[in-house]
């Protein structure tokens, strides 16, 4: 594990899924319907308890104003500040090496009671950076 640092807020605009986890594929697969894969953006999974039950949003960062409105999303903002993060390799191969990896981010001290589980496909490899927000 290491702390990993976004420097400003990422605005984002995202498709929810309709069940967790089962349904995260699919959120994926909708949401590169409306933007496909680039090298060039960011993409991401953003998942935390709402109502009971985890809600989880297959999401990419906002490029340019009126993008989200473009495809009829909703956005959130992935905020600022320090995330206890680990990565993930291969995590095509184990289907419930993120989740465990989450379930050890989540065992931390001082995490931000009001964040969000965030998954970051940084690059078309087959990894990705799993983080948890620490409080400021």
């Amino acid at each position: 594990m290491e702390t990993y640092k976004f420097e400003s807020d990422i605005k984002i605009f995202y498709v929810t899924a309709k069940s967790f986890p089962e349904g995260i594929q699919e959120a994926h697969d909708r949401l590169h319907t409306l933007v496909h894969f680039s090298t060039a953006r960011k993409y991401f999974g953003i998942s935390r308890p709402e109502n009971k039950k985890i809600i989880y949003r297959a999401g990419t960062e906002e490029t340019y104003a009126g993008e989200a409105e473009k495809y009829k999303c909703d956005t959130l903002t992935i905020k600022k500040g320090n995330y206890v993060s680990a990565v993930v390799k291969d995590f095509r191969e184990d289907k419930t090496s993120i989740a465990k990896t989450f379930d050890e981010l989540l065992k931390q001290p001082n995490i931000d009671p009001e964040g969000y589980c965030v998954e970051w496909y940084a690059n078309d490899k087959e990894e990705v950076r799993c983080m948890v927000r620490l409080n400021q």
